[in-house]
């Protein structure tokens, strides 16, 4: 392993979760989170702290800083209506919401919607991206600093099917990833003006991933997965840094991190180990033990987590050997959370299952929330949180 690429890794992510609080999709740290005594049961009766009711539909996640949630949610006559909202953490209340009108096409599956792609925050300002080609820039008192309409001003992007890909924040740039069957581009917007400070084609296809950022030798790599290709990009200039030929790469499961390996989702599952800059990063293993639908893969201590049809698989992160198969009720389509040393998988009917990360790597608990959930939960501040179409919720152990 290289040690170097992996110190580099892990505190590029302790420096996100603690510098600036950011939350990105997944959180800092690709879906694993450092809080404990988390509850491993509940109910609407038990370990429930709040649950709030949001205005309309969205499949984004919460992001959580500084003590504030931010979430969006789409509503109207054919998700006509963005909505940026803010709540209080610890008691759910809505502190304030801001409503925009599309400038963007609205068609998409019925699966999805215009408030898919999760908004980041760095604790000061909170940028929301909508498949709509909307990015709205407030400050954490919901004040506007800047609006764009990416439509507008490329009017050949198509959402066809709905676009669902997050932005990620680097330094003061605003990584924007527009992969779709027009006008497709990666796009970093100056964090302040909203304005380009590069924008680089991308081929014409239609992606959900979102991208993540690694770091080696001092040097941070944004990296986007395709269907035909997985590409690292400098993210202060937009230039190629290298490119994985991919066999099958997926275009919905995001990639993970974790050491000095990037695994792709795909049919194959692929493990890369990236080299130097204009270099072919190294196919470490292949699996076909790890068939995503929906979810994202998670890497947590030298393994790899993902949901399949079956349920929950574990894979050897260094070999990609199969180590164990857990089954967990489905059907999928949030991503599997770490914290606490267990694993949380919420199914589409907003059934989770607790499973413990230990030898025994046991089923602890099914929880029923009785309501349809596909977006992936966050954990923050000792609480879980979920959302819905019409509700977010907050689960704690009880004081």
């Amino acid at each position: 392993m290289n040690k170097h690429l992996s110190l580099s890794l892990l505190l590029l992510a302790a420096g996100l979760a603690s510098a600036a609080d950011p939350s990105p999709f997944r959180g800092p740290t690709g879906g694993v989170f450092a809080d404990k005594n988390l509850p491993t049961t509940w109910s609407a009766t038990e370990n429930l702290r709040w649950k709030v009711e949001l205005p309309g539909r969205g499949l984004s996640c919460p992001a959580v800083a500084h003590g504030r949630i931010y979430l969006t949610a789409t509503t109207g006559y054919k998700e006509c209506r963005l909505h940026v909202l803010c709540f209080d953490a610890d008691t759910g209340k809505r502190l304030w919401e801001r409503q925009f009108a599309t400038t963007g096409g609205t068609a998409c599956h019925p699966k999805t919607c215009m408030a898919a792609p999760t908004p980041v925050c760095d604790g000061k300002n909170v940028y929301a991206l909508f498949a709509t080609g909307d990015v709205a820039a407030l400050d954490a008192d919901g004040n506007l600093l800047w609006y764009r309409s990416l439509v507008g001003d490329y009017p050949n992007i198509t959402n066809m099917v709905g676009m669902a890909s997050s932005p990620l924040l680097y330094k003061d740039l605003l990584v924007v990833p527009m992969e779709n069957s027009g006008d497709s581009f990666v796009a970093a917007l100056d964090t302040a003006t909203g304005k380009n400070r590069w924008k680089i084609p991308r081929a014409r296809d239609a992606v959900w991933t979102t991208p993540l950022i690694l770091t080696k030798d001092g040097k941070a790599s944004v990296v986007f997965q395709s269907p035909k290709e997985v590409t690292a990009l400098d993210p202060e200039t937009g230039k190629t840094r290298w490119t994985y030929a991919g066999e099958g790469t997926s275009p919905i499961p995001s990639p993970a991190a974790g050491g000095d390996l990037v695994f792709v989702p795909g049919r194959p599952f692929v493990a890369l180990r990236p080299g130097d800059d204009q270099t072919t990063p190294v196919t470490v293993w292949k699996s076909t033990k790890l068939p995503l639908g929906y979810p994202s893969p998670v890497f947590y201590k030298d393994r790899v987590y993902g949901l399949t049809g079956a349920g929950l698989s574990c894979l050897d992160a260094a070999k990609g050997d199969e180590l164990w198969k857990e089954r967990a009720p489905g059907p999928f389509a949030a991503s599997p959370v770490i914290a606490d040393g267990k694993l949380y998988a919420v199914n589409e009917k907003g059934v989770t299952t607790v499973i413990s990360l230990d030898d025994k790597h046991e089923v602890l608990a099914t929880n029923d929330l009785d309501d349809t959930i596909l977006a992936t939960p966050v954990v923050a501040g000792g609480r879980i949180y979920m959302r819905s179409d019409k509700w977010l919720y907050c689960i704690s152990q009880a004081k």
